[in-house]
This record gives structure tokens, sequence and C-alpha cells, in this order.
């Protein structure tokens, strides 16, 4: 298990370019198997979860050519659909949730496919009911194997249909639009996530010769096709990375210009931000975040208190709930972060509480955080990543913090951040990787 060691207290300065999104990434690298022809992807992340997944694609026989740094051309020409028996496909699958997006092209292909109860980060009870509802009403027929959580299904007859998602997943509306993709006739998705990864998922499909009306908005069409051909695709900057970097950059005091951030597919996160008293200024493509003494949390027009929750797109993400939630610790001002969707992601504020922050964890998806206006520093101590998010949450308070930190479990980060410290470091911190 790999550590981080973290000399806290040192101001970051210069220039720094987020990575390909990860969670567009896991979408766009599953959607390959629909077709036999190259496709070629950019700005591919190096992530354990991403690499992962290009592990298991590549077992079902997948052509995987990296051509240069982040660039890969994937031909699934020849996939051999028997890889799902195997005890290799069991073990990588079930550690990798990403994987579960891989049933959506074989079911639209090949018209079956198996997967265990797959993994990801320990942060609340996931559903997986959207994807299998949405696979039932396209005709697929499935039964899960309890003896060895594994799950079986038969859509050798897919047809197009009209369904209410009971959810608006991501994963779940990405699965079912590979699905339906080339089932018979048409189909109507309502209630359907609208993130941009899924615009992007969308329009790469339709250069790939699907048909895909509604993009951008919770009513998608698809007319379904015989055959997809091959394309070129390249990643959104990544999302979380930028409002992580946005967060860093007020806690340690530093001057940070966040390249290419793409701003147009950021929602509402840079005004979230801006909402706790970080300065923003946005010069084109770029974000730059200057040096700050100081920032002050907004309240609400009557003067109550800030709440800052998450919901499905446009509003704001998860995944950056613990990022604002450490950043908070440092502003003048209380604001209640409120995580609906996750049960167990805010049980990391306890190694926030022992570094010195004053943060009141109301229940399992609610906390308040009393800002401490700098008026004490956070001190360095020994903690363990959780999941990917806390991870970097609680990365952000060791770099503010006085002292040495060492955070344990960091795969957990590499996960979803490419090379964190090495790009960290290249702006003046001090992480030292120790294995």
């Amino acid at each position: 298990m790999g550590s981080f060691k973290i000399e806290g207290g040192h101001r970051l300065n210069g220039e720094i370019i987020p990575q390909g999104a990860k969670n567009e990434a896991l979408q766009i690298i599953c959607a390959v198997l629909l077709s036999p022809e190259p496709i070629t992807l950019h700005k591919v992340p190096d992530i354990r979860d991403v690499n992962k997944l290009i592990e298991l694609i590549q077992g079902f026989g997948v052509k995987v050519e990296k051509l240069k740094e982040e660039t890969y051309r994937f031909t699934a020409k020849e996939v051999n659909i028997s890889y799902l028996e195997t005890d290799e496909y069991r073990t990588k699958a079930s550690s990798l949730r990403g994987s579960l997006m891989t049933l959506g092209p074989l079911l639209a292909r090949f018209g079956k496919a198996m997967t265990p109860k797959p993994g990801g980060d320990k942060i609340g009870r996931r559903r997986l009911d959207t994807h299998f509802l949405g696979f039932q009403k396209l005709g697929a027929k499935f039964k899960f194997d309890a003896k060895h959580n594994f799950y079986h299904i038969d859509a050798s007859d897919l047809k197009g249909t009209y369904m209410l998602l009971d959810e608006a997943s991501v994963t779940g509306t990405a699965n079912i639009i590979m699905t339906a993709v080339m089932a018979k006739g048409k189909t109507t998705i309502y209630n359907a996530a609208c993130e941009p990864y899924l615009q992007q998922l969308c329009r790469m499909l339709n250069r790939m010769g699907a048909n895909i009306s509604g993009i951008g908005s919770n009513l998608l069409t698809i007319e379904g096709v015989e055959y997809l051909g091959g394309t070129e695709h390249t990643m959104l900057p990544d999302m979380i990375e930028v409002g992580s970097f946005i967060g860093m950059a007020a806690m340690t005091k530093s001057s940070i210009t966040i390249k290419n951030a793409q701003v147009e597919h950021l929602g509402i996160i840079p005004d979230t931000f801006r909402r706790l008293g970080i300065k923003l200024e946005i010069k084109g493509e770029d974000i730059y975040i200057p040096s700050q003494e100081h920032y002050e949390i907004e309240t609400f027009i009557d003067g109550s208190i800030m709440t800052i929750a998450d919901a499905i797109w446009p509003g704001f993400t998860p995944d950056l709930l613990s990022i604002v939630l450490v950043t908070a610790i440092q502003a003048k001002g209380t604001v209640l972060v409120h995580q609906k969707m996750f049960e167990s992601r805010l049980f990391f504020v306890d190694k926030l509480i022992d570094m010195g922050a004053q943060i009141i964890l109301c229940d399992p998806h609610r906390a308040t955080v009393i800002g401490l206006n700098r008026s004490q520093s956070l001190r360095g101590i020994p903690m363990t990543s959780p999941d990917i998010r806390a991870g970097v949450a609680l990365l952000i308070a060791a770099l503010s913090a006085e002292g040495t930190s060492l955070i344990h479990n960091v795969e957990q980060i590499d996960r979803g951040y490419q090379n964190i410290d090495k790009r960290l470091n290249a702006l003046g911190a001090k992480i030292e990787r120790i294995n």
C-alpha cells in the first residue's frame, strides 16, 4: 500500500493542465466494443481505473495501440465473448465499477453478457436497478447467480421502447444508450442524465453512425441502426480536477492558472466556489485563481447559513462536495454541506477534525463547517484515504497544514488523479511518494 508524505505550508504557483475526464473515459472506452472498426481516443487519463478498464477490454481481444501520450487506438474487430466466462474476467471486473459499462455494448453487438457485482469506492450503496430495468425494457432477460455473485443477461432480441428511468443515473443512462443504439426501432429515454460526459458519448456515437436526438436534455430519442463504424474522439478536461485545483489554491493561499478548463462545460462549478468567497478570473478557456489571504462564505439573501448540496446535472456534482467541505475549513463564515446521493461519503471528516477543523457531522448526509478564517492552521497527522474524492480532500488539507502529514492507501487517489504528486510538486508542493 502506497503513501504520500506531505510537508504542508508551501504556497503553489504556476500553471496546471487538467487531465482528460475520468468519468467520460470510462464510458467512451467501453463504447469501442460497439464497432469492429478502429476508434482513436485522445486525452485518455493515465489513472488506475482507466488503465484497468483498458486491460479488461484487451482481455476480450480488443487490439489496443498507444499512439502517443494520452492517445490510443482501439480496434474491436475480433471480440472473444467467451472471455466473460473466465476467472480472469471475474476477478478484473469485480474490482472495477467501470466494468459495468461494458454490458451495454456487449448486449447491443453480441446479444449477451455476464458480469460480477462490481467494485469501486466505499461511499455507500450504489444501485444497479436503473441499468437492469433499462435492459429489461429493451427486451433483455437476466438472472442473478447468488452462489457465484454473477449476473447473466440474454439480449438476443432487443427492441426499442419508451422508458421513464427511476433515477437520472449517469452510468445507467450511458449503458442504456449504448444498448439501444443497435436495438430494432425507436427508443425514448425520459429522465435521462444529461451531464457533459453523456453528451460527449452521444455525439461520438452519432459520428459512428448512431441516430440519437435530444442530446443535452433529459429526453433522448434513439433510432436503432444495424452497424456502427469507427471515429476519433477527444475527452473533455476533468471537471473534478478543475474543482479540486480551485479549492487547493484557496486553501494554500496559492496563485494557480488552470489551463484549457473549457469553462462552458463546467456548469455551476465556478459559481459554487465563488459562493465560498474564492476569486476566479475566466481568461478564455483558462481559469486564474489569485492568491487570497482570506475568503468569506456568502449567506443567503435572508441572511441564513449557506447550504451547498449535490444534485443531478446541471446541479452541483457530488464528486466535488468533499472538496467544497475541505475548502470551507479556512473560510470566514459557516456552510452546511449536504451530500444527498451517498450515505458514507462524509465519514472522512473525523480526520479533518483531528487536524483542527471545526466541523459538525450532523448525520451521514450533512456536515456543518465553521470556518477558521486563518485564525489557526491545520496540523499534519497520519490518515488513510477511504475513496478517491475524500483522498484528494485530505491531500488539500495536508498541503495547507503546519507540519508533516502521511496519507496511506493513495492507490485510491491514483484511481482518479493522474500523477498528482508530480504535477503538484512542479507547482511548489512537497509531496513524497512512499511505496
